[in-house]
């Protein structure tokens, strides 16, 4: 696909990026998906609903390693929480979660 050719001087361009407070925001956020640990745990989450210790057998890990790589995505607002008796079911944070992680498959696999 062609990309449409824009114009603009560099100033224009300058005055439209967001600020550099929301571009250090969003590059947090990508560097939650640069770690293929928490990527698996995504994308478990985005199959279902799960539980730590199903994350961890599903992932072949621990479920303190699983539950440390949860409490990352909780703090990044990707996943969430929702307490079962004395255990919690872990889900993605919102749809936005599974159209980076849908996109983002969609743009590696182009080529295959």
């Amino acid at each position: 696909m062609e990309q449409e050719e824009k114009s603009g001087t560099a100033e224009e361009i300058r005055g439209m990026l967001p600020d550099d407070k929301t571009i250090y925001e969003l590059a947090e956020l990508f560097k939650m998906f640069g770690d293929p640990t928490r990527a698996k745990i995504l994308g478990c989450l985005q199959i279902r609903d799960l539980y730590v210790g199903e994350i961890a057998e599903i992932l072949g890990m621990s479920v303190s390693a699983v539950s440390h790589q949860l409490r990352v995505l909780r703090g990044a607002k990707l996943v969430k929480g929702l307490k079962e008796g004395k255990e919690v079911r872990y889900s993605l944070d919102d749809d936005h979660v599974t159209k980076i992680m849908e996109y983002g498959l969609t743009h590696v696999n182009e080529d295959k």
